[in-house]
């Protein structure tokens, strides 16, 4: 609610209708607004609509908090008259004191959207402002929460490609359809998933991202739908699985190709009837999930394969999102370069003020086959490394200009592959479990201490992994 304006206008300041105004004024400000006093000193006359308009152009409010005392709730739907002639959608809370059952009905029927009577206090203030205030302003609510409260400072670009995609959105969140992002690796897929979800009725649930291609296809059920006591060998204790804790929230099935065939089919079921059972239990689980589902592999062809479902497509498919790549938004790589730079400058307490041509030439040439996640790295290695403020072209390292390959054993390029290998599966793991090294150990079947040793052994750094 930052920088929301709120006007308390008091239509009889000597008695505040038995109210604390500082209780009010206090929880305002705890929501960072802006309150603007409005006194009415004329306590025997009603506010004229000139007078309220004058109230309502200076103070520009996006919330009218009105305190009442008892000989105006006679005058009170003269004044909401008044005050809705003027503006149809101003939400108004009002405070008054000693209000019968039947008084308070007849408040809310002329246009009051909410009504608190003394003791005040700011448990039952907050509440009220936060919700009127979500609802006022859709524009400014949606650009806090896409720059500020979810960090999707990422989703940078002014091309028609990415706005087309984006503009999406805020429209696909207001339903509970399933969504299927598509895209190519490092397009900001898992970005568009938390901004629906952060956009959507269910913003203040659970968001849970689960990876479907970083879990062996044995416990991948385990993962998605639970399992109860004594299940299997080694289930000591129960496990509720990721569909039971985002219980009403938001569930982004990441790499939706990789879920197997078992896997598919009751997902398919829960998606018809909100329904699933846990391994090992005879008995119905019911949860309010939205299921998102992200891919980056050709979906003709994985249906043609069998790889997909086509009755699981069709489910997922209700809303599809596709996300263009890099190299179709090309006027947008100068942007998002000079908003990496900016970013990773501060990071690394470097003076990096920009680009020179001939780099900002390059980077715009090249095809991007890891798109903005590839960008964001090669502009983060150019700043890290750069002796100038200004980052030339010999800063921009790219795989084009990589030295030419030689000449290695068999045991050499095996051990590269190995490690490729086993760094690619840890990260997959961490990135499953949000940096649990246990739980991640557990998933690979090794104790936590071998697991650990092989995250020293690749210099992984766990906390990239962690949430927040």
């Amino acid at each position: 609610m930052k920088g929301a304006n709120i006007v308390l206008i008091d239509l009889n300041p000597s008695t505040h209708a038995g109210c604390t105004l500082r209780d009010i004024i206090e929880s305002c400000s705890k929501l960072n607004a802006h309150v603007q006093y409005e006194p009415i000193e004329n306590s025997e006359a009603v506010p004229c609509d000139r007078e309220l308009s004058g109230i309502v152009s200076r103070c520009r409010p996006d919330l009218i908090l009105l305190v009442l005392s008892p000989c105006h709730k006679k005058q009170a739907e003269v004044f909401f008259q008044s005050l809705k002639s003027e503006l149809s959608e101003l939400p108004t809370i009002v405070a008054i004191e000693a209000c019968q059952p039947d008084e308070m009905f007849s408040l809310l029927k002329f246009g009051v959207a909410d009504f608190i009577t003394p003791p005040f206090k700011k448990v039952d203030i907050l509440p009220r402002l936060w919700r009127l205030l979500e609802r006022k302003s859709p524009e400014q609510t949606l650009t806090y929460k896409l720059k500020e409260k979810i960090g999707l400072k990422q989703l940078v670009g002014e091309s028609f490609p990415f706005l087309d995609a984006i503009k999406k959105i805020p429209i696909v969140a207001k339903c509970d359809a399933s969504v299927l992002i598509t895209g190519e690796t490092g397009t900001g897929k898992a970005m568009c998933a938390r901004a629906i979800h952060y956009l959507s009725p269910r913003a203040k649930k659970p968001f849970i991202s689960f990876n479907c291609g970083a879990i062996p296809t044995e416990l991948m059920e385990n993962e998605l739908f639970g399992h109860i006591q004594g299940a299997f060998t080694g289930a000591s204790a129960p496990q509720p699985g990721l569909i039971n804790a985002a219980d009403s929230g938001t569930l982004l099935l990441d790499d939706i190709d990789c879920l197997p065939p078992a896997g598919q089919v009751k997902l398919l079921h829960f998606l018809q009837e909100k329904e699933y059972r846990q391994l090992g239990s005879a008995k119905m689980f019911q949860a309010d999930v939205r299921i998102l589902a992200a891919t980056n592999i050709d979906l003709e062809a994985a249906l043609k394969d069998g790889k997909l479902r086509q009755d699981l497509y069709y489910r997922l498919n209700i809303i599809p999102l596709m996300l263009p790549a890099l190299r179709d938004r090309r006027e947008d790589i100068p942007l998002l370069a000079s908003h990496f730079l900016r970013k990773y400058s501060i990071e690394f307490n470097k003076e990096a003020t920009g680009f020179a041509s001939e780099a900002l030439q390059t980077l715009t040439l090249y095809d991007w086959p890891g798109n903005v996640r590839e960008l964001e790295h090669v502009v983060e290695r150019a700043v890290l490394f750069a002796e100038h403020s200004v980052i030339r072209e010999s800063d921009i390292m790219l795989p084009l200009q990589k030295a030419p390959a030689r000449k290695v054993s068999f045991k050499e390029a095996k051990a590269n592959i190995i490690n490729e290998f086993e760094r690619n599966y840890i990260e997959k793991l961490l990135t499953a479990y949000h940096g649990n090294i246990s739980k991640a150990a557990q998933a690979a079947q090794k104790n936590r201490r071998a697991f650990w040793q092989l995250i020293r052994k690749h210099r992984i750094d766990v906390q990239v992994f962690k949430p927040g």
